[in-house]
């Protein structure tokens, strides 16, 4: 049985009317996926668009994402770990070593999940502690100098006290060389840990605190792989290709750069998460409490050049400061009852801090910038059975949101400084039809809502302070799914389909002043997805199993008439007006593959007679331990890239 809390209880996945996708530790390592920026390849519906700086990543759920460079800006899609939400998007671009089950919740989830989760939600939880000593670990190495490995040992102090003891490591050079010093630049070194102590109390009451520590750092390189012919840097005299980046061939496969300060980033990271929990009755309540900081420095060399003189000296100097803190208690009925209820509270308390430097010759930039936001809500959601096999959801969410920010720029000497409230409502309603305990049709309407925010980047003036924070982005969504199951349920096959509109959409553009463009976040207009999405698993024999996945998307911006144009696009091909924009009304959205689909196969035969696997559970996630021999399988992959290969002894998948 596949297991899921996307409604805030443990539940058997088919009897779950929500478009939710759960990826098993096996999924992971069959596709080769060990970073958060690879979940792509194992949720169809989900697509993560990386970049040379954590915090220009992109993570879109049905073609929906954010992409800004501000401080403050929320995601349109929510991570949390363990229950806790990540307070930064680029926190959770990190690896994947103690994972014991990752749920990838699809359209709007504001409703039990808050105003960061408007396109949807991506939920990884790691192992926890356990009754008796547990070891997994693996290596890896790559023929493109990528090599790493993790270690999870997870076992009791006493009866009632248990642990968790985890770390990752990972370093890889990268695909592009930087000719001035002639080092590979693109690449990544990653370390994670985490620890974890569980005490039971007594047999009603479970105290689990968590701590986790995260340091790493990414190098940068853009190649140039198109050129105008006579090209000039900033057309200035004399800086012609040949000189700006010497050694460099520009084609379509270039892989060298030329550049002459350095591009790299360099972050770490810290939280704690104390999990409290206690059975009242039949009733049960949970309490989470999070504390979270995150550093990220970045350097760019802005020209992307080495040319002689300060056009060819240009960089970015700054860094993201965040710190979250967070408190949700529920309270939760018995799952088993025809009237079903979860209700809960929530607060959180986030603060980011941006200083930022660019200069001298170009685009000069110097300020210092603050954000934050308290956030306090309510939600309940309500599953009632009132007609044998026939289950109504009802569930709604009401919050409170108060933001600030200041904005002091050095070179016009000007501080801004505001803030702004609001208080808003979403809300859930569904049905359900249990034909047969292995078929189940479902239906529902949810609404969506991101808060509001200030564009606090370069360029910010008098006129943005003037005009007050961009409004809210709200979505409305409709779902109708079927979930089945066949041969004994070895056999699983589910379909859903999704109609989405989006109002006020948060998206990047550009604005001009006095000859330098700027981008900036702003309200942009619509976005209508719609499509379908299947999920296909099979266990054939005791040891093979197939999965499958596949999503048709048609995400189309319903309102979008002043969009930035796309470098040398001339008005014939639609960059008009001053400054220049295009209309992308009618086109497709980024980030939205008409066709995406994913499959996997596993096959793990026993090695031994005396092979034996046990099943049980611990906390609220099934778990499959097995506990020899201690080799379970030597497997290979190959991608585009590389070929890996790795060594793993696998004593235990574990969750929570």
């Amino acid at each position: 049985m596949v297991t899921t809390t996307a409604q805030k209880r443990f539940e058997n996945l088919q009897n779950v009317p929500l478009a939710v996708q759960v990826i098993s530790p096996d999924q992971l390592e069959a596709q080769g996926v060990r970073h958060f920026q690879d979940l792509g390849k194992v949720a169809p519906s989900l697509t993560i668009r990386t970049a040379e700086h954590p915090v220009n990543a992109n993570v879109s759920l049905r073609g929906v994402g954010t992409f800004a460079f501000g401080i403050g800006v929320e995601s349109s899609v929510a991570v949390t770990v363990d229950g806790a939400a990540v307070p930064f998007q680029a926190r959770a671009f990190a690896d994947l070593p103690d994972v014991a089950q990752i749920e990838v919740l699809r359209g709007p989830q504001s409703t039990l999940y808050g105003k960061a989760a408007s396109a949807g939600l991506i939920k990884i939880m790691t192992v926890q502690p356990t009754d008796a000593f547990h070891m997994r670990a693996n290596t890896l190495a790559t023929t493109d100098s990528e090599f790493g490995g993790n270690v999870s040992i997870t076992g009791p102090i006493s009866e009632t006290l248990g642990y968790v003891l985890s770390a990752g490591y990972t370093n890889w050079g990268g695909n592009v060389r930087n000719l001035v010093n002639d080092k590979k630049a693109n690449g990544r070194e990653t370390l994670n840990s985490r620890g974890k102590l569980r005490w039971k109390a007594s047999p009603d009451v479970t105290f689990t605190l968590s701590g986790n520590y995260m340091n790493g750092n990414t190098t940068v390189g853009r190649p140039f792989i198109r050129m105008a012919p006579g090209a000039l840097l900033r057309n200035q005299p004399g800086l012609t290709p040949a000189v700006a980046f010497p050694g460099v061939t520009i084609d379509e496969k270039n892989q060298d750069v030329s550049n002459n300060s350095p591009s790299r980033t360099k972050y770490w990271g810290w939280g704690t998460l104390l999990r409290s929990e206690a059975n009242i009755g039949k009733m049960n309540i949970l309490s989470l409490t999070s504390y979270d900081r995150f550093r990220l420095d970045d350097y760019l060399d802005h020209d992307d050049t080495s040319a002689p003189g300060p056009f060819g000296s240009n960089i970015n100097v700054g860094a993201f400061k965040s710190r979250l803190f967070t408190q949700e208690l529920r309270l939760l009925s018995p799952g088993d009852e025809a009237f079903r209820y979860a209700l809960g509270v929530y607060y959180a308390n986030v603060g980011f801090e941006r200083p930022f430097k660019r200069g001298p010759a170009f685009s000069p930039a110097d300020w210092e910038a603050t954000s934050g936001s308290r956030q306090i809500a309510g939600f309940a959601q309500i599953d009632w059975e009132f007609l044998p096999h026939l289950t109504a959801t009802a569930g709604g969410r009401v919050q409170n949101e108060a933001i600030k920010y200041t904005f002091h720029d050095k070179i016009a000497a000007t501080n801004f400084a505001g803030d702004a409230s609001d208080s808003t409502a979403t809300y859930r309603l569904g049905l359900s039809y249990q034909v047969t305990p292995d078929v189940m049709f479902f239906g529902s309407y949810t609404t969506g809502y991101k808060g509001q925010t200030y564009d606090l980047t370069t360029g910010f003036n008098a006129a943005r302070a003037a005009a007050g924070p961009i409004r809210p982005e709200t979505s409305r969504d409709k779902e109708f799914g079927l979930r089945t199951q066949f041969f004994d349920r070895r056999a699983t096959f589910n379909v859903t389909y999704f109609d989405t509109d989006y109002t006020d959409l948060q998206a990047q553009s550009i604005e001009t002043v006095n000859g330098t463009s700027n981008f900036r976040l702003t309200n942009v207009g619509g976005l209508n997805t719609k499509g379908l999405e299947f999920e296909l698993g099979a266990r054939v024999t005791h040891d093979l199993s197939f999965n499958g996945a596949a999503t048709y998307l048609d995400a189309t911006y319903t309102s979008f008439p002043a969009a930035q144009c796309y470098v040398l696009q001339t008005a014939a091909q639609g960059c008009v007006g001053t400054p220049a924009s295009q209309n992308l009304t009618g086109t497709r959205a980024v980030q939205s593959p008409k066709w995406k689909a994913s499959a996997g196969a596993e096959y793990a035969p026993a090695l031994g007679a005396a092979s034996t696997a046990s099943h049980r559970r611990a906390g609220n996630i099934s778990r499959a331990s097995i506990t020899s021999p201690a080799i379970r399988r030597l497997s290979s992959r190959r991608s585009a890239s590389s070929t890996s290969v790795w060594a793993c002894a696998h004593m235990i998948a574990a969750g929570n």
